[in-house]
């Protein structure tokens, strides 16, 4: 380990004396929000970048474990959507005064929790729209607008957000996927950091191959 430093999950602050980046887990407060280990966020507040949740919303966030969440990101949850099967979208049940009683659960567009993988960098000023599932790996391009899922080791951008590219070929992505080094112990990533940031990718399928066999 660098400088005699073991990694800890649940160090708020991961880089000394800079407070604009935290690991995201024991910030958390809400029981709604599950997040994994080392992911981070680019500010001092994660809760703040989940909006439109409030104490009835029904719906989850769930993120995976060494997420990149860059400045600005906004996870908007189900209870921004309103009710669009009668005249109006105006939700009078919610404001004080009005005659209006809410509407049934399953008249409103709830699109159900929503879930980020692991390993996913998800850029600067990007909105995760309710409901969406990101999978492991994936990149979510700066002021993307993501309304659909998005497949595992895939890059998406744009308002609203299309696919790029792959980031691998198929059968990388698969050993990845078997692979799922953010699973392990922290020593065996520490190990693992050559492998994982080599740009020699046959030698990694190699080394993948050998260690799922």
């Amino acid at each position: 380990m660098r400088n005699g430093k073991i990694p800890d999950p649940d160090t708020v602050h991961p880089i000394p004396g800079y407070e604009k980046e935290i690991y995201v887990r024991p910030t958390v407060n809400d029981p709604r929000i599950e997040v994994g280990e080392f992911t981070y966020i680019a500010d001092s507040d994660f809760e703040s970048h989940v909006t439109h949740f409030y104490p009835w919303s029904r719906d989850r966030l769930i993120i995976g474990k060494f997420c990149q969440i860059a400045a600005g990101v906004e996870f908007m949850m189900n209870d921004a959507n309103h009710r669009m099967n009668a005249v109006t979208t105006y939700p009078f049940y919610t404001l004080e005064g009005w005659d209006m009683t809410p509407p049934d659960p399953g008249e409103m567009p709830i699109k159900g929790d929503t879930v980020v993988g692991n390993d996913v960098w998800i850029g600067e000023d990007a909105l995760i729209l309710p409901g969406v599932h990101i999978g492991d790996g994936a990149i979510i391009g700066a002021r993307s607008v993501v309304g659909h899922d998005v497949e595992p080791y895939t890059v998406v951008a744009g308002d609203p957000a299309r696919f790029i590219r792959k980031r691998f070929d198929d059968e990388l992505t698969c050993l990845l996927l078997r692979f799922r080094w953010w699973d392990r112990s922290v020593d065996e990533i520490d190990a693992l950091i050559p492998m994982l940031t080599s740009r020699d990718l046959v030698k990694v399928k190699d080394k993948i191959k050998q260690m799922i066999i």
